[in-house]
């Protein structure tokens, strides 16, 4: 093909590295979710299931879904079928929740049954955002704020009112 670029042939058989540490740099904006979703006490701010039931499956942790949520939000992925798919096929969000792909119905379940303590802590996480310089451009933050207000039940009413 002369002066091209060429890619590799799709049958070529390559070795990822079997770490997904080494694909996530260390100033990746995952790390930060991850840093302060760990620090919380999700019990005291309100999350359902921090404590596993004794019978039935074993569900997921609610620090893995807050940090896919997290995640979605600075990423503007909101849709809980979107972010299944980012959960299977985005190396950050698989080192973010250690190669789990929750369902988007958990994901959606999840976002429905724990509002007020989500809404608390993304207050907090814009916060330290703001703090730290990572939401450095004013576009950025308002998006991720306006996302927030956006999907918040309270408010889809005004907003579909506001529209017409």
């Amino acid at each position: 093909m002369g002066r091209f670029v060429e890619g590799q042939d799709r049958e070529q058989i390559t070795l990822f590295p079997d770490c997904l540490e080494d694909w996530i740099g260390e100033d990746n904006p995952v790390r930060v979710i991850d840093a302060f979703v760990e620090e919380l006490d999700l019990a005291d701010l309100g999350f359902s299931g921090v404590d596993p039931e004794a019978t039935g499956r074993p569900a997921y942790h609610p620090s893995v879904l807050l940090k896919l949520y997290i995640y979605g939000y600075l990423n503007r992925v909101q849709s809980s079928r979107r972010l299944e798919r980012e959960a299977g096929r985005n190396v950050e969000v698989m080192w973010l929740t250690g190669r789990l792909v929750p369902d988007h119905k958990t994901i959606a379940d999840f976002r429905k049954d724990n509002g007020p303590a989500i809404r608390k802590v993304c207050a907090q996480f814009v916060a330290l955002c703001r703090e730290i310089g990572l939401l450095t451009t004013p576009s950025s933050l308002i998006a991720l704020s306006a996302s927030l207000r956006v999907n918040s039940s309270r408010n889809r009413k005004k907003l579909s009112l506001s529209r017409r």
